[in-house]
């Protein structure tokens, strides 16, 4: 489904096409005929026409025009004060007084007992916008006495006197769908166009002292994102997918380091499980598809220099292999710094969407001329992968996807656990692409790009991932295509029961009912890698467990079996030993007594 059919997708979703039972001769331009009656609206001239209108309101906001929206409909009071307090625009309901734009000049006096006030519109707006054109044909035909444009809704019914009034119609259903999908897209724009004039002045564009305009309004606005599910399959002819791949760049960031759970390297050269690394997992990936398509990809990694000298260490595992090593120069450095996000007062910037600063990663490649070399060996693709990101995938289907439609920039993001069963219950109802607050997305840390666009990000200084997530495509993948490695705890799920590998990719149990990983809590005395691994002799089944929490001096067996809700807490002084084959189930544990009980 191709980025143009999922707008059209939305519009159908929000009635826009439903029209009425009497089809103006004039309002035929934008008709697809009729249906038991009713007059359809052509969704595709809908969409013509709101772009027509956002991009006159967008070129309005940057000249600090004056906009005045008006509507009379109580259902869309909500979504317009919404609106209006986004962009910092008033809320002026002066037009309510008829004459308000013609008589402006000799406003109504209105005498009280102790005082007098004038109404009056103090200035007249350069544009206005009609949420409910047929109530309000008084406000059009003044605006028009003032050659001041509108842009309004229009319908199938609607008279000629007022149609040729409108500077900008757009054809559509007033329904309330409709309403908060164009004035989301009206926020948008104005918003959009702001900063970029900001941009152009030389201004920074924060509220406040420290926060970035995009972080006080694109937070809360949503974001379309197509759902993996949706993506068509990779073409069944070998040859197209090798040639598909052969335009395909690897590239992974190693910069984290696994000091804060006592690993003195990268994370992504840390053992998780059966001897296998993060990279390993990357590399494995790639000689499989080499080895099913015949291609031959190349593996960049990008290393800060603090990892350099590790990883090169690691990758003499892998000799003759197509792998490249980049360290990350001074100078690459000191301009990355610039794209780290400024965080609000009392927040951490390396939030879930700005997980890593991706301009380490490709700037290296810039500065140092590889771009050209690799554009000269024909390549046109780079996935750009995290440092400690188990469960990336190399997946042609993405890479088929983006080269059918011209798309030149992808980020894979996955919502957050309080919103996944929502978006996934949204997505059965409706087979659409998912609308969520921006706020409720997470990165995972993987990013398709073309080479060309790479270089338009650097010239245009924007690398930071929550501006590309707005003005970029998205593709909403599973949950199971982000597993960092942050703390102890994600290394018991992944070692566990819960996950295995499956043809080079990290795999999760079929067999969990639930679409969550449970929550594990691990005390302070796991936090070390190196006594988490001597604390546990096998990690214990979990595919029935909702949470664990454990603290204090515990020591775990083999064989062990997790289920429900288990809680350990051992005080000071206390030891206690799971011994092996234990099952609990529904359990608190506070002492070694409590085990004898529930012991298998």
């Amino acid at each position: 489904m191709s980025f143009h059919s999922v707008v059209i997708q939305k519009l159908l979703n929000a009635n826009a096409h439903v029209g009425r039972r009497v089809t103006s001769n004039h309002f035929k331009i934008f008709s697809e005929g009729t249906r038991n009656g009713v007059s359809i609206v052509d969704s595709d001239k809908t969409l013509i026409c709101l772009r027509n209108a956002c991009d006159f309101i967008g070129h309005l906001s940057r000249n600090n025009a004056r906009l005045l929206f008006v509507n009379t409909n109580s259902l869309f009071d909500e979504i317009i004060a919404q609106m209006t307090k986004t962009i910092g625009i008033k809320h002026d309901t002066t037009w309510r007084l008829g004459g308000f734009l013609t008589n402006s000049s000799s406003p109504r006096r209105f005498r009280g007992r102790n005082k007098k006030f004038n109404i009056c519109a103090p200035e007249a707006p350069d544009c206005i916008v009609i949420f409910d054109t047929e109530r309000k044909s008084s406000v059009i035909k003044e605006a028009n006495r003032l050659q001041i444009p509108v842009v309004g809704l229009v319908d199938s019914s609607m008279p000629w006197e007022t149609y040729s009034k409108i500077t900008y119609p757009v054809p559509a259903n007033d329904s309330v769908e409709f309403v908060y999908m164009f004035c989301n897209l009206i926020t948008k724009t104005i918003l959009k166009e702001r900063k970029e004039a900001m941009a152009e002045r030389g201004e920074e564009a924060i509220i406040g002292g420290d926060v970035e305009l995009d972080d006080l309004t694109n937070q809360s606005t949503d974001k379309f994102v197509l759902p993996y599910e949706e993506l068509s399959a990779i073409p069944e002819d070998v040859s197209e997918t090798k040639a598909l791949l052969d335009k395909l760049v690897i590239v992974r960031f190693n910069g984290d380091l696994g000091t804060t759970i006592g690993f003195s390297g990268p994370k992504s050269t840390m053992e998780i499980v059966d001897g296998l690394t993060c990279l390993d997992l990357t590399i494995n990936q790639i000689e499989a598809l080499n080895a099913k398509y015949g291609t031959n990809i190349p593996l960049y990694v990008v290393n800060t220099v603090d990892a350099h000298r590790k990883v090169l260490e690691f990758l003499k595992k892998h000799p003759s292999k197509n792998i490249h090593s980049l360290q990350e120069s001074i100078t690459d450095l000191q301009e990355a710094i610039k794209f780290a996000p400024r965080s609000a007062k009392g927040q951490d910037s390396k939030d879930e969407m700005n997980s890593f600063n991706i301009a380490q990663a490709i700037l290296p490649f810039v500065n140092s001329g590889r771009l050209d070399i690799l554009s000269s060996q024909g390549k046109e693709y780079i996935l750009l992968l995290g440092s400690d990101n188990l469960g990336c995938v190399i997946d042609p289907k993405i890479l088929n996807y983006l080269a059918q439609n011209d798309i030149e920039l992808c980020l894979e993001v996955t919502p957050k656990s309080s919103v996944r069963e929502e978006t996934q219950h949204s997505h059965d109802e409706a087979n659409t692409p998912i609308l969520v607050p921006k706020k409720n997305w997470r990165f995972t840390e993987t990013m398709w790009m073309s080479i060309a666009s790479m270089e338009k990000l650097v010239a245009k200084e924007s690398l930071i991932v929550s501006k590309l997530f707005d003005q970029h495509f998205a593709i909403s993948v599973p949950n199971t295509r982000y597993l960092p490695i942050e703390a102890t705890s994600d290394l018991f799920l992944l070692q566990s029961d819960l996950y295995t590998f499956i043809e080079d990719k990290l795999t999760r149990n079929t067999t969990r009912e639930s679409l969550t990983d449970p929550s594990i809590q691990l005390g302070p005395v796991f936090r070390n890698v190196n006594d988490f691994k001597e604390r546990f002799k096998s990690i214990p089944s979990i595919v029935g467990l909702d949470s664990l929490k454990v603290t204090g001096d515990v020591w775990f067996g083999t064989g062990i079996t997790l289920k429900g809700e288990v809680n350990i807490h051992a005080g000071p002084g206390v030891r206690i030993v799971i011994p092996d084959g234990a099952v609990l189930e529904n359990k608190t544990i506070t002492s070694q007594e409590d085990i004898g009980e529930v012991t298998s």
